[in-house]
């Protein structure tokens, strides 16, 4: 009977999930020609965008276990709640995800041997897992919801990358230089900083505050994250 409507929805959904893939692609894109002294495989880089989406499906496994715990354990939107929800569950289970499946697809890799090669890595495991997540919220919410975490959630991503990436490369300089102690220590680094301003960021946009402070906060974080990238791209150096 609406056979005749087929044609409209499908372009509708097509459209929303081109405006959900873009914004990611585009800043995988960045992170890639930035890399000045050796660009990674296709394939590795394929590998860790589904590495990136298959994080997510982790994450989200996680986050609904622990998210029922913490219901049974204390009142909701209590501030107790609000602290643990934002940083110790979704923060450290989207970042403890990621950094689980970047490590496990890239740490004994041959081409992992340039210090930006970390962020380079992080960064499309991000955004796997952002490209993912916000094909979820823009088919559920509508385009409105593309525009949205196009400008906020998928470059926040990328800023967590960004963040895990740099941490991640020191770390691997350093067991290429076989100093463990200092090897283990970039490594929990690559995992605490993302996740806490990733929980940052949740809260913030979460909790009942000022908007400015959000609009502060997202624009402090993307001017570190682009000084970063730009700082380790020119001092990049094989280890």
């Amino acid at each position: 009977m609406f056979y005749f409507l087929l044609p409209t929805l499908v372009t509708y959904d097509f459209i929303l999930v081109i405006a959900a893939v873009v914004p990611a692609v585009f800043l995988m894109i960045k992170a890639y020609r930035s890399d000045r002294l050796e660009k990674e495989s296709p394939r590795l880089l394929w590998n860790l965008v589904k590495a990136g989406i298959f994080s997510s499906l982790i994450a989200l496994v996680a986050e609904r276990i622990l998210g029922t715990l913490l219901n049974l354990a204390l009142p909701q939107n209590s501030h107790a709640y609000n602290l643990i929800l934002y940083f110790g569950i979704v923060a450290f289970a989207e970042e403890g995800a990621k950094y689980f499946m970047l490590r496990r697809n890239s740490w004994k890799s041959p081409e992992f041997n340039c210090r930006y090669d970390g962020v380079v890595y992080a960064v499309f495991v991000s955004l796997g897992f952002a490209l993912w997540e916000n094909i979820s919220y823009v088919m559920s919410y509508g385009f409105t919801t593309a525009i949205l975490r196009a400008l906020t959630a998928i470059p926040g991503h990328a800023c967590f990358g960004v963040f895990m990436g740099v941490f991640y490369g020191i770390a691997k300089k350093y067991d290429y230089a076989n100093t463990q102690g200092r090897m283990k220590f970039f490594n929990i680094l690559s995992i605490v900083v993302p996740a806490l301003l990733h929980g940052a960021y949740d809260y913030i946009a979460s909790v009942d505050t000022s908007t400015w402070y959000f609009v502060g906060f997202v624009a402090v974080l993307f001017a570190v994250s682009y000084v970063l990238v730009g700082k380790t791209s020119k001092k990049d150096q094989y280890i």
